[in-house]
């Protein structure tokens, strides 16, 4: 935390604690930008509807982590949604506070635009990877992302749907599906209801990298 006492004084009473359910939604699309978002524990979808309300998730946030900062200086409304994929604990932390804080800790301003940096260019190179490579390549990403970025382990709960795996890769839920159990016959993965099992992390490494 690069923020001083005084600073950290003004946040805490400035910021309001919240507790949301799996689903539930925290900060929607086309809301004005009054808060930004402190994600405490849990992880969070960061997603966008087309037009069709197709749904379209843009990456998976977790813990000790900001909701909200790509619309925070571009505009007046929030340009993507927010949901839980676990019980997840939050803060809200008023827009003007927030500001002032860059304005005053230029510390704090850099680990703010660092932040926001990484974040874009991850999602850059991962569209254009997507763009790339066939529907096991994508999904083999994926499993490595969870594992290694998200939980650290060859074993985790999958917290997406195989409906949401779709919409963070571009593909259908049948073809998501199809190739699941593709690993699973190959033995590259087990599932056990949601608990996935990487059982040859070199060959998902491979196929991720041939794409």
């Amino acid at each position: 935390m690069t923020l001083n006492l005084d600073e950290l004084r003004i946040l805490g009473a400035n910021c309001s604690e919240g507790i949301f359910r799996k689903g539930e939604e925290i900060l929607s699309e086309g809301s004005l930008t009054s808060h930004i978002i402190y994600l405490q524990s849990g992880l969070v979808k960061e997603y966008m509807k087309g037009g069709n309300q197709q749904e379209y998730i843009i990456q998976i946030i977790k813990n000790h982590a900001y909701l909200g900062l790509p619309s925070l200086f571009g505009d007046r409304v929030n340009h993507y949604s927010y949901a839980a994929l676990t019980d997840v604990a939050v803060c809200f932390i008023d827009v003007a506070i927030f500001k002032q804080f860059i304005l005053d800790n230029g510390r704090f301003a850099f680990e703010i635009l660092s932040t926001v940096s990484k974040d874009s260019l991850n999602n850059y190179h991962r569209f254009i990877s997507q763009g790339q490579k066939k529907i096991y390549g994508k999904l083999a990403d994926t499993l490595l992302y969870f594992s290694k970025a998200i939980f650290h382990s060859n074993r985790f709960r999958l917290p997406l749907n195989r409906n949401e795996i779709s919409y963070l890769i571009g593909t259908s839920r049948e073809s998501v599906s199809k190739q699941l159990n593709g690993f699973i016959r190959d033995g590259i993965i087990s599932i056990r209801r949601r608990e996935i099992i990487i059982n040859e992390p070199e060959k998902l490494e491979q196929i991720s990298r041939l794409g």
